[in-house]
């Protein structure tokens, strides 16, 4: 019974943890668009960029035109991919909605002069904002929930999608201000945006490949094993200068933690052989999930 309670605890404060960061992540994403984009007149993509066209257009609030086209999204993925469809991006639209309803009209003025520079400080908010959203399993939903949908009628990948929905947003925006300095800028801020996000996701998950050989690969071993918490396979090896036989040790880790392993390798074997690599993926028990 009381594993059973201490089970349940730990799993919501697991949860409860998710959420607050995906909400401290659409706050970022917020930010970019009230404090840089919006003050500044730059259209961004998704359907935060629709909104801000609208706004920019009509002057009907952000947060009223993202809520309702982001409901009928919600409304016709539900029919069409199952009443389970994810929580989280309900969770996440409401969240933003509320945000820009709330911080909108923060700034009438843009907070920085430069309209380009505005551009990247916006577009590294939301690409950053959206990095911790979906490290954490969340969406905003908008043009991803379009992706989804015409992905289970057509072969087409979601990420193309999304990128041409983008471009033809951005695009609409001249319609507004008929300017090719304003369409530039918003091509610009979707591209901070990308790569912000990309530099995100793959900073946070970033693993290493190690080979060692040592002639005290049992303790290095153990301290990988019992300090690092990370898995250990000894690899039998031969010298073929010294033609002896040797262990390798063979280790993937999570890039942030090699330096610790360095520094204890060298306190144990200062003339230990290591051998690191980048490693673009790395699943199972420790790592990411794998997804098929």
């Amino acid at each position: 019974m009381v594993k059973e309670m201490l089970s349940k605890n730990t799993r919501l404060a697991r949860t409860l943890k998710e959420y607050f960061i995906i909400t401290f992540g659409l706050l970022m994403f917020t930010a970019g668009w009230v404090l840089f984009l919006i003050p500044a007149e730059i259209t961004g993509g998704g359907i935060s960029g629709v909104a801000a066209v609208v706004y920019f257009a009509t002057k009907i609030p952000v947060s009223l035109t993202f809520l309702a086209i982001n409901a009928v999204l919600v409304l016709v993925a539900i029919k069409i991919l199952g009443a389970n469809f994810g929580v989280k991006t309900i969770y996440s639209i409401a969240v933003l909605t509320g945000f820009f309803a709330l911080f909108q009209n923060v700034l009438n003025e843009p907070l920085v002069n430069d309209t380009f520079l505005s551009a990247i400080l916006g577009g590294m908010s939301c690409g950053v904002g959206l990095g911790i959203v979906f490290s954490r399993g969340g969406s905003t939903g908008g043009t991803d929930i379009f992706a989804m949908i015409v992905n289970k009628y057509r072969n087409i990948s979601p990420g193309r999608i999304i990128l041409l929905c983008d471009v033809v947003i951005i695009a609409s925006s001249y319609i507004v201000f008929q300017s090719p300095e304003k369409l530039v800028y918003g091509y610009v801020s979707m591209w901070v945006v990308s790569y912000s996000l990309d530099s995100f996701l793959s900073g946070a998950n970033r693993s290493a490949q190690m080979f060692i050989v040592s002639k005290n690969y049992e303790e290095i071993a153990d301290y990988i094993n019992n300090q690092a918490i990370r898995g250990v396979t000894l690899l039998e090896g031969s010298g073929w200068y010294t033609k002896e036989q040797t262990k390798i040790i063979m280790s993937v880790v999570r890039k942030k933690e090699t330096s610790a392993i360095f520094r204890e390798i060298k306190r144990i074997d200062p003339n230990a052989f290591i051998s690191m690599g980048s490693v673009m993926g790395v699943y199972g028990q420790g790592f990411e999930k794998l997804k098929l």
